[in-house]
């Protein structure tokens, strides 16, 4: 009989089928995936049992499932603001880029030659973001408005002249900014004043203003900029990027940083994520920003071309002396709010912003008309009202009418408008209060006199040009068509998994029972996100082996900094506080050096043996020269050399006899789902990357989710929320359950695959790798196997060598592989010189098939170069990426034919993609730093 059913999940996510897994398994010289597994990964950690997960869901069960969850939110209009705003996503916004895989599957511009349409995205949004603020320089994003203003804290401290250690906050700063500044100020041995700043701030080194604030106080800090200025400080001003289109610049009251979120700006709530935090600075502190910055530079032809400029992997490269930890951004958020600015302009940004403040205007008017006060005259958005002993009952009738008010205390109600307050809004609110009857009238304000907006912003013609539907739909296609993303071709880079994000689990993210519900909605009204949270948190921890998991931190980053809070809250608790020493293997990432010093703890490197494993008895050493202050050991599991370490449970057992802890990152964690458990084979905490192992898109450089998980012992220390629950440790985010709105796409994804979905998954993932390296060593060294000669879910191959004998650099062959389609590997990490190739599970073997052809192609080219057939200095190689309009320019310089430049392999007559731009010179964008768009009389000939 014909089976009807549809065929499981995972065969869609799984990209060879059986028999192509069969003549893979042959060239590997393996029966069976087992019996591959069973040599490449060590016994002493695989896991004792399979995932105790649900059976298998199909697509349509998993939909409706989620559905479920989504209906038992109830979406009731927000007025809660505390700096989040419900917002309008413009249709053609929302469908042609939020839930376009041209757009949200691309990974971070590190190749900026394919990456042009979402760096002139970016570059857009920090025009947006630097116009606004009055500072002359912005970042790329950040991952929320409280983290970045963690990093103001600290570029404050170390670019003020003050010695203070004292960092003053303004009394009516955002709470949630509060708990992060605390949480981030202690281990860096900072001290938090908050002080009202109705005077002078106290000595310190730098002070934070909001504006507006918390309250909707809307004041001039003119006077308090100066104060600080006279004594050695810096100002930093947490600002609302649409208020700054009616107000002062915070450049023009004497701000030397501005930090905010953008996601008033067309991105929707999510329960508290993901949105792009922004920061701007003043001359001077540009070298200064975390994160990442786009530039402007030139290509080979001279023309404009956009990169990442300055120390935007300086984490990676600098480690313990790293000044932040932040190794990733907001990009598809900031993409949204920067297009939402194209296609409202200035104008339109001004009329919302009228509109929002009129409405303000009318409910304070109204509600003081029925004899309640309100407490501040000046204000933009939020108004606050008195109602001695009355709060809680007014919130209960705003509730009954469909409202979510704020309760401050017993005796103060906030209430915030936003882009999609009317008149209807108005009118239930007064009725809340008891204050039926007025009418709204949009024809007065409550702007301070002294702080009238009078600077020009957004005059660059992008801001002007795409207002209809048409222009944008076209724009936005124009800029996806430049890149290359998953919906193109394969992206085999190491350590960052690309695998698919199924349309079915990126699906439910702009229901508005998901994306409309506000952080701080009461609970019951998010009972559907708290039971797919708390049921992911249980699922998270039996893949893992840990007893706990928390879903707050927003980056892999933050996870880092979460565990290893973990571990030194919990040395402190026993007693212990003088162990402070993070030893981390040379071949480690950059971010856990960075986030151990960002932790309070100081890095001690243990050295890497020829097979690039932790060297044992510099391991030995090292425990016993620190023996007595040792707090814990980062490793990567595989390690970053892409292999299984056979002594992980050795290494573990060491630290853990010497008193410390052990922090396995899980940036590798593909290689290890089903098979083993970190924690079961030693760990103690780890982070997990949900946009890399679960499924969530990298979104062309962010959002990402970090959640950290632990043992039981550590559960005790995992990050809290003042809004939320306390623990001894703080919040590392803004929002208590982090990038929240895009959880259900990580929830679907192992719903979907089960247990032996998932399993399935990561044998597969191994297989391709071991596929790859074997059909790529007789063309490239692989540097770095295991046992009988296997790696673990990636491989790296050595051109050291051949750099060395032909001059053939990895650079070049990184762009020589833009011209056959493809994103180049991970180049240069964690050793110079070389690629890291991770194929993922997804890509079936046509496709990996198509990039070994390339690579052997490419050996073939090098051949020439060495044997003299092709110029050492002109040669596709050198002179790659080739541009459409450099391969049918009239003139044709080089010795080789213009087929060879565009057309390597015949395959790539059907569907050539061609590369935008030529290879873009680095070196000139650092010493013409633009970072903002630049002139149209830059693009002419």
């Amino acid at each position: 009989m014909t089976d009807l059913s549809a065929p499981p999940f995972s065969s869609r996510h799984i990209g060879p089928s059986e028999p192509e897994q069969q003549r893979m398994l042959q060239a590997v010289g393996f029966e069976s995936v087992a019996d591959l597994v069973a040599v490449a990964v060590p016994e002493a950690i695989r896991a004792k049992d399979r995932l105790k997960l649900p059976a298998a869901a199909s697509e349509t069960e998993a939909i409706a499932e989620l559905r479920g969850l989504a209906d038992r939110n109830q979406v009731l209009t927000s007025m809660i603001g505390l700096g989040y705003h419900d917002t309008v996503t413009p249709a053609v916004i929302r469908r042609n880029l939020l839930e376009n895989p041209g757009w949200y599957t691309a990974y971070t511009p590190y190749q900026p030659e394919i990456s042009q349409g979402r760096l002139e995205a970016l570059l857009n949004f920090q025009t947006v973001v630097s116009d606004l603020t009055g500072l002359p320089v912005a970042g790329a994003s950040l991952l929320d408005e409280a983290t970045a203003a963690a990093e103001a804290m600290t570029l404050a401290r170390r670019a003020g002249k003050s010695k203070s250690d004292v960092f003053v906050v303004d009394a009516d700063t955002l709470p949630q900014t509060k708990a992060v500044l605390a949480t981030r100020a202690e281990p860096l041995g900072i001290t938090l004043v908050e002080d009202p700043l109705d005077g002078a701030p106290p000595e310190c080194f730098g002070v934070l203003v909001q504006y507006p604030g918390a309250s909707g106080r809307l004041r001039d800090f003119r006077a308090v900029a100066a104060a600080a200025h006279e004594a050695g400080a810096l100002v930093v001003a947490a600002a609302d990027l649409l208020a700054l289109t009616l107000v002062a610049a915070p450049g023009e009251f004497g701000a030397d940083i501005a930090v905010g979120s953008s996601q008033r700006f067309g991105v929707s709530f999510g329960f508290g994520g993901p949105h792009a935090a922004y920061m701007s600075v003043r001359e001077g502190l540009q070298r200064q920003l975390p994160g990442r910055l786009v530039g402007v530079s030139v290509d080979a032809d001279g023309g404009p071309a956009y990169r990442l400029a300055l120390q935007t992997r300086e984490q990676h490269i600098r480690r313990e002396k790293a000044t932040s930890n932040i190794c990733t951004a907001q990009v598809l958020l900031a993409v949204i709010a920067g297009m939402y600015a194209v296609y409202h302009g200035p104008d339109g940004l001004r009329r919302i912003a009228h509109r929002v403040h009129r409405h303000a205007v009318a409910l304070a008017g109204g509600l003081r008309r029925a004899g309640l006060e309100v407490v501040h005259g000046e204000f933009f958005d939020t108004v606050l009202v008195r109602v001695p002993g009355r709060a809680a009952a007014v919130l209960a009738a705003a509730a009954e009418r469909g409202v979510n008010l704020w309760q401050v205390d017993d005796d103060h109600v906030s209430v915030a408008c936003d882009e999609k307050t009317g008149a209807a809004e108005v009118a239930k609110v007064w009725a809340a209060f008891g204050a039926e009857g007025s009418e709204v009238t949009l024809d007065a304000d409550a702007l301070p006199a002294s702080l009238p907006r009078e600077s020009a912003y957004l005059t660059h013609p992008v801001f002007h040009a795409h207002h209809s539907e048409t222009a944008m739909l076209r724009y936005l296609r124009r800029l996806q068509d430049k890149d290359i993303a998953l919906d193109r071709s394969m992206i085999p880079l190491g350590s960052c998994t690309m695998k698919l994000n199924a349309s079915t689990e990126m699906e439910p993210i702009t229901w508005p029972e998901f994306a409309a519900i506000h952080p701080y909605a009461p609970a019951e009204q998010a009972a559907g996100y708290r039971e797919l949270i708390g049921t992911l948190e249980d699922w998270l921890a039996e893949v893992t082996g840990y007893d706990t998991v928390s879903i707050q931190p927003n980056a892999g980053s933050q996870g880092e900094f979460a565990g290893l809070l973990a571990i030194r809250a919990y040395h402190r608790a026993n007693g212990e506080s003088g162990r402070d020493v993070c030893l981390i293997p040379s071949s480690a990432h950059g971010t856990n050096a960075a986030s151990a010093v960002m932790a309070g703890m100081r890095v001690v490197v243990v050295a890497c043996d020829s097979d690039g494993n932790v060297d044992l008895a510099d391991l030995d050493a090292k425990i016993e020269k620190h023996r007595d202050t040792l707090a814990a050991i980062m490793v990567t599991y595989p390690s970053t050399h892409g292999v299984y370490e056979e002594t992980i449970t050795e290494v573990c057992a060491k630290v853990h006899e010497a008193g410390g802890q052990v922090y396995v990152d899980g940036a590798n964690l593909n290689a290890l789902v089903g098979l083993a458990k970190p924690g079961e084979f030693g760990a103690d905490v780890s982070h997990l990357n949900l946009h890399k192992t679960f499924c969530i898109p990298h979104g062309g450089g962010g959002p990402g989710v970090g959640p950290v998980a632990v043992r039981g012992h550590l559960a005790g220390y995992l990050p809290g929320h003042p809004l939320h629950d306390g623990t001894p440790v703080g919040p590392v985010s803004a929002a208590p359950y982090g990038s929240a709105g895009i959880l259900p796409i990580s929830w679907a994804y192992i719903r979907m695959m089960g247990s032996e979905g998932l399993t399935a998954a990561t044998e597969q993932a191994i297989l391709s790798a071991n596929y790859l390296a074997r059909r790529l060593a007789p063309h490239y060294p692989v540097l770095y196997t295991g046992r009988g000669g296997l790696v673990a879910h990636e491989c790296i191959i050595d051109l050291r060598q051949i750099t060395k004998e032909t001059g053939v650099t990895v650079d070049d062959v990184a762009k020589r592989l833009i011209d056959y389609g493809f994103h180049a590997p991970t180049m240069s990490f964690p050793v110079a010189g070389t690629l890291m190739i991770e194929p993922t599970e997804s890509e079936d073997l046509g496709e990996l098939d198509r990039f070994v052809e390339a690579m052997i192609a490419i050996r073939g080219e090098i051949s020439r170069v060495a044997s003299g057939d092709y110029d050492k200095t002109d040669n596709p190689l050198r002179n790659a990426p080739h541009t459409a309009e450099s391969v049918t320019a009239d003139e044709w310089p080089h010795p080789y034919a213009r087929s060879e430049a565009a057309y390597p392999l015949p395959s790539l007559r059907e569907g050539k993609y061609w590369v935008p731009v030529r290879r873009i010179d680095q070196a000139y964008g650092d010493r013409n730093l633009v970072c903002s768009c630049p002139p149209l009389e830059a693009y002419e000939d």
